[in-house]
Protein backbone atom coordinates (compact mmCIF):
# COMPACT_ATOMS: atom_id res chain seq x y z
CA UNK A 1 0.00 0.00 0.00
CA UNK A 2 1.38 3.61 -1.25
CA UNK A 3 2.18 6.13 1.60
CA UNK A 4 -0.69 8.85 1.59
CA UNK A 5 0.08 12.48 0.21
CA UNK A 6 -0.50 15.00 3.19
CA UNK A 7 -2.16 18.25 1.79
CA UNK A 8 -1.27 21.85 3.34
CA UNK A 9 -4.41 23.57 3.80
CA UNK A 10 -4.21 27.20 4.53
CA UNK A 11 -7.65 28.40 4.73
CA UNK A 12 -10.54 30.94 6.60
CA UNK A 13 -10.53 30.58 10.18
CA UNK A 14 -13.33 33.16 10.56
CA UNK A 15 -16.86 31.99 11.95
CA UNK A 16 -18.49 35.12 10.23
CA UNK A 17 -18.51 34.22 6.78
CA UNK A 18 -21.27 33.54 4.10
CA UNK A 19 -22.44 30.23 4.51
CA UNK A 20 -21.39 28.90 1.08
CA UNK A 21 -18.16 29.10 2.49
CA UNK A 22 -18.86 26.40 5.08
CA UNK A 23 -20.46 24.35 2.64
CA UNK A 24 -18.16 24.32 0.28
CA UNK A 25 -15.67 23.72 3.35
CA UNK A 26 -17.74 20.59 4.69
CA UNK A 27 -17.23 18.93 0.69
CA UNK A 28 -13.70 19.64 0.40
CA UNK A 29 -12.81 17.92 3.66
CA UNK A 30 -15.50 14.46 2.58
CA UNK A 31 -13.63 14.86 -0.32
CA UNK A 32 -10.18 14.97 0.80
CA UNK A 33 -10.72 11.86 3.20
CA UNK A 34 -12.51 9.53 0.38
CA UNK A 35 -9.68 10.83 -2.25
CA UNK A 36 -7.13 8.93 -0.18
CA UNK A 37 -5.13 12.46 1.39
CA UNK A 38 -4.15 12.83 4.97
CA UNK A 39 -4.25 16.87 6.07
CA UNK A 40 -2.24 19.03 7.93
CA UNK A 41 -3.35 22.62 8.72
CA UNK A 42 -3.36 25.09 11.42
CA UNK A 43 -5.20 23.18 14.07
CA UNK A 44 -7.90 25.44 14.84
CA UNK A 45 -11.76 24.37 15.59
CA UNK A 46 -12.58 27.50 14.13
CA UNK A 47 -13.80 28.85 10.47
CA UNK A 48 -13.13 27.00 7.37
CA UNK A 49 -10.14 25.38 8.76
CA UNK A 50 -12.46 23.58 11.42
CA UNK A 51 -14.92 22.76 8.87
CA UNK A 52 -12.41 21.01 7.03
CA UNK A 53 -10.91 19.11 9.44
CA UNK A 54 -14.04 17.49 11.04
CA UNK A 55 -15.28 16.38 8.00
CA UNK A 56 -11.96 15.00 6.45
CA UNK A 57 -11.65 13.13 9.92
CA UNK A 58 -15.24 11.77 9.22
CA UNK A 59 -14.22 10.23 5.87
CA UNK A 60 -10.67 8.43 7.29
CA UNK A 61 -8.17 11.09 6.62
CA UNK A 62 -5.17 11.68 9.35
CA UNK A 63 -5.50 15.33 9.85
CA UNK A 64 -2.83 17.08 11.87
CA UNK A 65 -2.46 20.44 13.76
CA UNK A 66 0.14 22.64 14.01
CA UNK A 67 -1.08 25.44 16.53
CA UNK A 68 1.05 28.37 18.00
CA UNK A 69 1.22 28.75 21.77
CA UNK A 70 -0.40 32.05 22.15
CA UNK A 71 -3.44 30.96 19.63
CA UNK A 72 -3.91 27.41 21.38
CA UNK A 73 -4.23 29.11 24.67
CA UNK A 74 -7.10 30.67 23.37
CA UNK A 75 -9.22 27.38 23.64
CA UNK A 76 -8.94 26.98 19.74
CA UNK A 77 -6.87 23.96 19.19
CA UNK A 78 -8.91 21.11 17.85
CA UNK A 79 -9.93 18.42 20.10
CA UNK A 80 -10.49 15.61 17.89
CA UNK A 81 -6.42 15.29 16.29
CA UNK A 82 -4.62 12.27 16.43
CA UNK A 83 -1.53 14.88 16.28
CA UNK A 84 -1.32 17.56 17.11
CA UNK A 85 1.78 20.26 17.35
CA UNK A 86 2.16 23.33 19.57
CA UNK A 87 4.68 25.73 18.12
CA UNK A 88 6.38 28.62 19.65
CA UNK A 89 5.29 31.09 16.97
CA UNK A 90 3.57 31.67 13.48
CA UNK A 91 7.05 31.40 12.00
CA UNK A 92 7.69 27.74 13.30
CA UNK A 93 3.93 27.03 12.65
CA UNK A 94 4.54 27.42 8.90
CA UNK A 95 7.96 25.82 8.75
CA UNK A 96 6.51 23.23 10.53
CA UNK A 97 3.57 22.99 8.22
CA UNK A 98 6.00 23.41 5.52
CA UNK A 99 7.82 20.13 6.51
CA UNK A 100 4.67 17.74 6.68
CA UNK A 101 3.54 18.61 3.31
CA UNK A 102 3.22 17.21 -0.10
CA UNK A 103 1.02 19.91 -1.53
CA UNK A 104 -0.23 23.59 -0.99
CA UNK A 105 -3.34 24.35 -1.32
CA UNK A 106 -5.01 28.47 -0.36
CA UNK A 107 -8.59 28.19 0.06
CA UNK A 108 -10.40 31.52 0.65
CA UNK A 109 -9.14 33.18 3.57
CA UNK A 110 -7.88 36.40 4.37
CA UNK A 111 -3.94 37.78 5.40
CA UNK A 112 -2.98 34.97 7.04
CA UNK A 113 -4.20 32.93 4.08
CA UNK A 114 -2.47 35.21 1.45
CA UNK A 115 1.01 35.55 3.69
CA UNK A 116 0.97 31.56 4.33
CA UNK A 117 0.79 30.81 0.30
CA UNK A 118 2.50 33.91 -1.00
CA UNK A 119 5.38 32.35 1.19
CA UNK A 120 5.58 28.64 -0.08
CA UNK A 121 4.93 30.38 -4.28
CA UNK A 122 8.42 32.14 -3.12
CA UNK A 123 10.06 29.58 -1.62
CA UNK A 124 8.99 27.35 -5.11
CA UNK A 125 10.16 30.42 -7.29
CA UNK A 126 13.55 30.55 -5.53
CA UNK A 127 13.67 26.53 -5.70
CA UNK A 128 13.99 25.44 -1.89
CA UNK A 129 11.11 23.01 -3.02
CA UNK A 130 9.00 21.74 -5.94
CA UNK A 131 5.48 20.70 -4.51
CA UNK A 132 2.25 21.50 -5.79
CA UNK A 133 0.92 24.79 -5.14
CA UNK A 134 -2.71 25.44 -6.14
CA UNK A 135 -5.02 28.46 -5.19
CA UNK A 136 -8.75 27.22 -4.89
CA UNK A 137 -10.42 29.47 -6.73
CA UNK A 138 -14.07 28.62 -5.58
CA UNK A 139 -16.45 31.10 -6.17
CA UNK A 140 -14.05 33.62 -7.90
CA UNK A 141 -12.25 33.99 -4.66
CA UNK A 142 -9.13 35.07 -6.03
CA UNK A 143 -10.07 36.74 -9.33
CA UNK A 144 -8.47 40.11 -8.50
CA UNK A 145 -5.82 38.69 -7.19
CA UNK A 146 -5.31 36.81 -10.51
CA UNK A 147 -5.85 39.53 -12.56
CA UNK A 148 -2.84 41.65 -10.33
CA UNK A 149 -0.76 38.84 -11.12
CA UNK A 150 -0.68 39.72 -14.98
CA UNK A 151 0.45 42.90 -14.26
CA UNK A 152 3.34 41.76 -11.96
CA UNK A 153 4.00 39.64 -15.42
CA UNK A 154 3.48 42.45 -17.52
CA UNK A 155 5.24 45.10 -16.15
CA UNK A 156 8.63 42.25 -15.74
CA UNK A 157 8.23 42.31 -11.74
CA UNK A 158 8.33 38.34 -12.30
CA UNK A 159 9.23 36.00 -15.29
CA UNK A 160 6.06 34.97 -17.46
CA UNK A 161 7.49 31.23 -16.28
CA UNK A 162 6.33 31.63 -12.79
CA UNK A 163 2.32 30.79 -13.97
CA UNK A 164 3.97 27.55 -14.03
CA UNK A 165 4.96 27.16 -10.55
CA UNK A 166 1.19 27.28 -9.09
CA UNK A 167 -2.06 25.89 -10.78
CA UNK A 168 -5.33 27.77 -10.81
CA UNK A 169 -8.40 25.03 -9.41
CA UNK A 170 -12.01 25.81 -9.60
CA UNK A 171 -13.05 22.53 -8.71
CA UNK A 172 -12.15 19.93 -6.56
CA UNK A 173 -11.81 17.11 -9.38
CA UNK A 174 -9.75 19.23 -11.30
CA UNK A 175 -7.67 20.09 -8.36
CA UNK A 176 -7.40 15.96 -7.71
CA UNK A 177 -6.48 15.17 -11.08
CA UNK A 178 -3.98 18.01 -11.19
CA UNK A 179 -2.29 16.83 -7.98
CA UNK A 180 -2.21 12.81 -9.35
CA UNK A 181 -0.52 13.71 -12.60
CA UNK A 182 1.98 16.51 -11.17
CA UNK A 183 5.42 16.44 -12.78
CA UNK A 184 8.06 18.76 -11.08
CA UNK A 185 8.33 21.85 -13.15
CA UNK A 186 11.63 22.89 -13.89
CA UNK A 187 12.92 26.50 -12.44
CA UNK A 188 14.75 28.76 -13.56
CA UNK A 189 16.55 31.31 -11.30
CA UNK A 190 14.28 34.36 -11.59
CA UNK A 191 17.69 36.81 -12.20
Amino acid sequence: MSVKQTLCIYCSSSNFLDEKFYIFAKEFGEKLGKNGYNMVYGGTTVGMMGVIANNALKTGAEVTGVIPERIASFGLKHPDLAKVIITKDMRERKATMEKHADAFIALPGGFGTFEEIFEILVAKQLGYHNKPVIFFNFDGFYDNMFKMFETVYTDKFAKEEVRNLYYKASNINEMYEYLKSYKPVEIALKW
